[in-house]
């Protein structure tokens, strides 16, 4: 298994960069975690967008679903489908519902159905896609989310945190995971004042924490701004975490 970083950016693009969506392969088959502003394009750049067997949605916020939008006209409009195309659409419990709303605020109330295959997965649900398994794990954040576990045919593993704080179900998820990518929204450390029961987002260094408690073998930092200091953030996680780490690229992939 191949798991590829299209877009690792927050709420806010880097600059040259993309929003949260990761392209997750097996042989020849190829799913997409997350698409968030500018994770269409960078898709076309490695596969046919009409040739994924599995989109999947971890929360609906924008930064991880707006690109849905150009892929659904893509899909319904562009010449390499010829409007015939439908990729299955993996969502949380309303999310249809929500998209549906998304795009008839300007009149495209078909689009998602037109496009997509769109199903909902159960809280805390498994998939199959494909030669993968899927285990979604409910995390907390400031709508419904999940984290999602990717198992190989190997049975190598690879846990994907999405938009969260720290929790133990997360810990329980990742527990001896292969790879955690593990978001770190807050920089270095979190500011302080802010009750942690409020906050939907993690820092490098509750990142790094999280990744020693659960023996993961690497840590990935995610959806972090390019605006903090990166590497300052990478040593936060690395001085509470005994394993490789490093902070995602546009571009980076690891092998399972």
């Amino acid at each position: 298994m191949r798991f590829t970083v299209l877009g690792k950016s927050p709420a806010f693009q880097d600059a040259g960069g993309a929003c949260s969506g990761y392209l997750v392969e097996e042989g020849d088959y190829a799913m997409l975690v997350d698409c968030g502003n500018g994770v269409f394009a960078k898709l076309r750049e490695r596969r046919s967008y009409a040739a994924l067997g599995q989109i999947l949605i971890s929360h609906i916020h924008a930064d991880h679903v707006l690109d849905l939008v150009p892929y659904g006209y893509a899909l319904t409009l562009g010449p390499e489908t010829s409007g015939g195309a439908r990729v299955p659409l993996a969502l949380p419990p309303r999310g249809t519902e929500a998209l549906r709303r998304m795009v008839a605020t300007w009149g495209s109330d078909r689009l998602i159905d037109a496009a997509f295959e769109p199903r909902e997965y159960e809280i805390d649900g498994r998939l199959r896609c494909g030669p993968l398994e899927v285990r979604l794990h409910q995390v907390p954040h400031f709508t419904l989310t999940h984290a999602v576990e990717l198992i190989a045919p190997s049975g190598r593993r690879l846990v994907y945190s999405a938009d969260c704080r720290t929790s133990p179900a997360l810990e329980a998820a990742a527990s001896g995971a292969d790879v955690l990518i593990a978001e770190a929204t807050l920089g270095a450390v979190a500011a302080p004042g802010e009750p942690f029961e409020q906050r939907g987002h993690m820092s490098a260094t509750e990142a790094g924490e999280l990744a020693q408690r659960a023996g993961v073998g690497r840590l990935v930092l995610t959806h972090i701004s390019d605006q903090h200091d990166l590497g300052r953030a990478l040593a936060a996680a690395s001085e509470v975490f005994s394993g490789p780490a490093e902070v995602a690229a546009p571009g980076s992939s690891w092998e399972l």
